[in-house]
């Protein structure tokens, strides 16, 4: 499912579960939270994270058990979800080398959300990227609607978190979600040009920089993001998250009330 890659100053890290959709279970985010802090013990320059050739994720696996189970668990249970997806995040942002994410195929919701919490975002051209959980019953948790904030702007942020919109790589550039496009099939090539560039600095001035860039943001990112876990355990306990669910497992649009 993971493969680290150490090439000198620069490091590889691949996220691809071998099943055409990369979706993020609990498992895999504490897998992938375990490969950061992994990383943050002897940190590379820079860093490349990718999916699969076809598809980055397309977020939180509801197909996992843990997730079937929420309805009829209690509220700590309910936030063990929305939690390993934060501490990943908050794992990945935290890394004192600079970052480079590259992103073919789909990247939606915890994908997304994972994308946004690195430096640089390089897209393919056949990307698409959005934030489904308002048709799912959910909010957004994982710290992603400050990090898309801070990257985008209010008007951006609230557009993808409440209209679900799966934009391609271009318009996403547009509103600053996707920092460059390439030709599809080239983001990894790209991103490790970038990655070797980054690699060749001075490592201290490096870290030094990312450090006071991300001090001036991660104080109303953490602010903002602080009722997430609590947010997601109270949304699982309305009848428009089961109905979602319910709807998803019978592949038919779900019908919400606002219960």
């Amino acid at each position: 499912m993971l493969q680290l890659e150490r090439r000198g100053r620069l490091a590889l890290l691949r996220f691809d579960r071998g099943d055409g959709r990369n979706a993020l279970s609990i498992a895999a985010m504490q897998a992938l939270r375990a490969a950061f802090d992994e990383l943050a013990q002897e940190p590379p320059v820079a860093l490349v994270l990718t999916g699969a050739e076809s598809v980055f994720s397309v977020g939180f696996d509801l197909k996992d058990p843990a997730v079937s189970n929420l309805a009829q668990a209690a509220i700590p249970e309910r936030m063990q979800g929305p939690l390993a997806g934060a501490a990943m995040c908050k794992a990945f942002a935290a890394l004192e080398c600079y970052t480079i994410v590259a992103v073919e195929g789909y990247c939606l919701g915890g994908g997304l959300a994972l994308a946004a919490a690195g430096d640089l975002l390089i897209a393919g051209e056949g990307a698409r990227l959005g934030l489904p959980e308002v048709d799912r019953g959910m909010n957004l948790s994982w710290t992603a609607l400050p990090r898309l904030i801070a990257r985008a702007g209010p008007a951006a942020g609230k557009r993808l978190a409440i209209l679900g919109e799966v934009m391609p790589a271009h318009e996403a550039r547009t509103f600053g979600v996707v920092d460059e496009t390439v030709p599809s099939g080239t983001a990894l090539q790209r991103a490790l040009a970038l990655g070797e560039l980054a690699a060749a600095k001075p490592p201290l001035a490096v870290r030094m920089i990312k450090r006071g860039a991300n001090a001036y943001q991660e104080g109303l990112i953490q602010m903002a993001s602080a009722l997430d876990a609590e947010q997601f355990a109270l949304m699982t306990m309305t009848e428009d998250f089961a109905e979602s669910l319910a709807a998803f497992k019978a592949r038919r649009p779900p019908k919400f009330e606002g219960r």
